[in-house]
């Protein structure tokens, strides 16, 4: 396991690379002066061009670049343009709550995913199969922006029994406060569970293991949770580690749709306002937080499956 882990972050350095080239360079192609933004109505040339020159945007791109991996190898994610603050500490102001939700949706996936997969299973082509494969295939169909929507007016606004946005004070308001976002993300995210997992146990509980241990007399719960259940994970979580991007790239709506003062949030604001420094540093971080994640969930399917691990050094 730790020659695996060892190799797979070296992987990782190349793919770092490759992440700040195409964030540095695709943002900058984006139409939009960031100083005749900053300035606005008392853009002048003379005053664009001091503006654009004391930001060291009037170099050329390639000097722009080694001056920003300079920086980034010294810990330095640059000066924001809006905010007149280090995106650094822009960053970290926002990260609590981007990290709160991620969690908390990932969370509830797997509990929704996980439990309906499982009946889902277990009920093959009866009643609650189909239910369960109906919910799936609409969770699948709608736009989270839109579920996001719905479901404020219904439980924020007609009920007014959860907050209709921010993010709290307290863990408990913060539980309070992300349920609706983090349940939009998670009804998008559990039916690719959902499948995963229906697949994976009816294909497992038909193996030969399973017969010779219900052969044995073992009770069926015994046997879905020592013979069963371990093996199904191995592509659940391949998938749920693939789609996590889009975990992720969800916050970037749903904290828009609820006011969440996440990096999604951020990001947009960000974006509108040409402020290079902070997309730069919001980019990477998501960037981290995916590969991070994506690692993780190879060391996972490494530990449940010996195979895979020698699969992946071959």
């Amino acid at each position: 396991m730790i020659r695996f882990i060892s190799v797979r972050i070296l992987q990782l350095i190349p793919l770092g690379f490759g992440i700040t080239v195409v964030m540095f360079f695709l943002i900058r192609i984006v139409p939009g002066d960031p100083a005749k933004m900053a300035l606005g109505v008392w853009a002048t040339p003379e005053k664009v061009a001091r503006l654009r020159a004391d930001w060291g945007l009037d170099r050329p791109l390639w000097d722009q670049y080694l001056t920003f991996l300079n920086q980034l190898f010294h810990g330095d994610l640059g000066y924001s343009y809006f905010y007149r603050k280090p995106a650094a500490e822009i960053v970290l102001e926002r990260l609590p709550p981007e990290l709160f939700l991620i969690a908390y949706a990932l969370a509830l996936t797997i509990l929704v995913g996980v439990t309906l997969g499982v009946v889902a299973a277990l009920r093959r082509e009866r009643l609650p199969d189909h239910l369960i494969r109906g919910v799936m295939m609409a969770g699948l169909s709608l736009p989270a922006y839109w579920m996001g929507i719905i479901l404020l007016l219904f439980f924020g606004l007609w009920l007014r029994i959860l907050p209709v946005g921010g993010y709290g004070d307290s863990f408990p308001d913060h539980l309070l406060s992300l349920f609706l976002p983090a349940l939009t993300i998670a009804l998008g995210m559990a039916p690719l569970v959902i499948r995963a997992l229906r697949a994976s146990l009816i294909e497992t509980l038909q193996a030969d293991h399973v017969d010779m241990a219900r052969s044995k007399g073992l009770p069926q719960f015994v046997v879905l949770v020592r013979h069963v259940i371990r093996p199904a994970l191995i592509p659940t979580v391949t998938v749920l580690g693939i789609n996590i991007g889009l975990l992720i790239g969800s916050t970037l709506i749903i904290e828009s749709v609820f006011a969440i003062p996440g990096l999604g949030n951020l990001m947009v604001s960000a974006v509108s306002s040409r402020d290079f420094p902070v997309v730069q540093a919001v980019t990477l971080n998501f960037a981290v937080l995916v590969v991070a994640i994506n690692l993780l969930t190879d060391v996972v399917v490494a530990y449940l499956d010996p195979r895979a691990r020698q699969a992946m050094l071959a």
